[in-house]
Formats: C-alpha cells, structure tokens, sequence
C-alpha cells in the first residue's frame, strides 16, 4: 500500500565508472561528469531530465550501431 510519498529517483550507475574521452561520457551509465557530480543534489524532476538524457543518448548509440552494421553487411557483398 502506498503512503502517497513518491520513492526518489534511483540514480542510473551501475558501478562501471570509467569516462569515455571521445565522448566524454561514463561507459557505465551514460552520464556526463557534470550530471554525475551533481546527482546527490538534484531534485527529481532534474534527476529525470538527467534519465531522459541518458535514454536519448542510449537510442542515438543503438542507431549509430545499426547503420554501422549494415555499412559492413553492404561492403562484404
């Protein structure tokens, strides 16, 4: 049963901490140095923002894979 208190946003790190220099993300979760640094702090609804953030970047980096994928398909014929 619910007290009608939401539950905090959890934040996205899966504990593969390492920054990815061409892009200047962590590996493990998406996040800028920024975002992580300012996590404890945000409120949720900028904590979701971070979130929204991190799924776009997620989407852009499947699409990014898929073409290149097929670039490669394309060449072995």
């Amino acid at each position: 049963m619910s007290d009608g208190v939401a539950s905090p946003v959890a934040s996205p790190c899966i504990s593969v901490c390492k920054m990815d220099d061409a892009t200047g993300l962590c590996i493990g979760c998406l996040r800028t140095l920024d975002e992580i640094a300012a996590w404890s702090v945000l409120d949720d609804d900028a904590r979701r923002r971070v979130l929204a953030s991190i799924d776009a970047r997620r989407a852009r980096g499947q699409a990014q894979a898929q073409a290149q994928a097929q670039e490669v398909r394309d060449a072995e014929r």
